[in-house]
């Protein structure tokens, strides 16, 4: 059995006679027939019933089922060959939220580079919704961010688990009360991420649940938030990995509800990974879990 025969197999199928099989694939209808006739050899089946209409017998049928697998498989298994016999020569494209970008993707793509010198790795930073509609679009390799609220397209695999946090200028009246609560942010001016943002969906519930609304501001990347925090003397809302400058501190708000996962994303339909994003997963998957 070789990948000639089960293409030739798969194309019958498509274009419903071995005529047209024969002229999609550029062959004599001849060499589509003894494709198929070795084919059923090797196998020890009969594929199709004899006849003008390529018209499958039960075996065929269950066979037609795989035969998909089958080739995806040995395209693979070339693929990793090919990649083997070349070194791995070529580019991986990884998405990551801001805050992961700074503190665990520099560590994981030195170990990749130790390992895999000749392929290049370019880093797109971004929120989770944007990085999954890059993953879409086809723009990304793999992301490594937040559960998207649409998961029909993707398969995501949590890793760790990121709280809220919030801060303030360390003058601020909240930073020297003990026993806060979620209410008491609700008298002061607040500033969050937007609604693309991890967080967003699980902070406007919290705050749905009060009758008093606060002033809130918005800003699209949550990095960003601890320098508007100590210039505009707001509470913040930020992830508990957010570096903060000189100036901001935390304050002890517990909130219902407050984790939320982090892991790998990818499209669901990929059964098999080339062998440079099989590693560098696996690197982020080992400093993550340190």
């Amino acid at each position: 059995m070789d990948l000639r025969e089960l293409t030739a197999f798969h194309t019958i199928i498509q274009e419903g006679t071995f005529a047209k099989a024969a002229a999609k694939l550029n062959y004599a209808q001849s060499t589509i027939t003894n494709q198929i006739q070795r084919l059923e050899k090797e196998l020890g089946i009969q594929l199709f019933k004899r006849g003008w209409e390529a018209e499958l017998t039960e075996a065929g049928v269950m066979f037609a089922s795989e035969v998909d697998k089958l080739i995806q498989h040995w395209n693979y298994a070339a693929e990793q060959a090919r990649a083997l016999q070349q070194d791995e020569i070529g580019t991986l494209t990884i998405g990551g939220l801001e805050s992961l970008a700074s503190h665990v993707l520099p560590g994981v793509l030195r170990q990749f580079r130790e390992r895999k010198p000749r392929i290049a790795c370019n880093i797109i930073i971004g929120n989770t919704d944007f990085l999954s509609q890059a993953l879409l679009h086809k723009e990304l390799d793999f992301a490594f961010c937040g559960e998207p609220a649409d998961l029909s397209s993707f398969h995501f695999e949590p890793l760790y688990e990121e709280k809220m946090s919030f801060i303030v200028p360390a003058n601020h009246p909240l930073a020297k009360k003990a026993d806060l609560s979620f209410a008491d942010l609700l008298d002061y001016p607040l500033i969050a991420g937007g609604h693309t943002c991890l967080y967003f969906l699980r902070f406007s519930r919290e705050l749905s649940r009060f009758d008093k609304a606060p002033f809130l501001n918005t800003v699209g990347q949550i990095s960003a938030i601890p320098g508007f925090v100590r210039e505009l003397d707001v509470v913040g809302v930020v992830l508990e990995s957010t570096r903060l400058p000189e100036g901001v501190v935390k304050i002890g708000i517990e909130m219902n509800d407050s984790a939320i996962p982090v892991g790998l994303l990818q499209l669901r339909k990929e059964e098999y990974l080339p062998a440079s994003r099989s590693l560098m997963m696996d690197l982020i998957r080992e400093k993550v879990r340190r």
